[in-house]
């Protein structure tokens, strides 16, 4: 994983400041591969609403880039009613915890 213990706190801290305490938060794609670039976030947030969820991603969006400097987040959220996405699978057989 190439996130120091550190950096997996703010974006644990972060992402559960804005999207809800009881969110689910899953490290997956190149970003747990020691020698890849990028990588991506999953979320299955405990709020609900539409807006509220494009609020909160604009705002963790901000605070994650203050915290962790330029470089690329993606931050792919499941509604907790969603229809399943092949992108939620994949994040959800082979993400890590955060």
């Amino acid at each position: 994983m190439r996130l120091t213990s550190e950096q997996q706190r703010q974006i644990n801290t972060i992402l559960k400041r804005y999207f809800g305490t009881d969110s689910e938060i899953l490290l997956f794609g190149s970003r747990v591969d020691d020698n890849a670039k990028g990588g991506d976030l999953y979320i299955e947030p405990e709020i609900k609403a539409a807006d509220a969820i494009v609020d909160a991603k604009l705002d963790a969006m901000v605070a994650l880039h203050k915290a962790l400097g330029d470089q690329k987040i993606d931050l792919v959220i499941k509604r907790r009613n969603a229809r399943e996405l092949p992108i939620y699978r994949i994040a959800k057989e082979t993400g890590l915890p955060l």
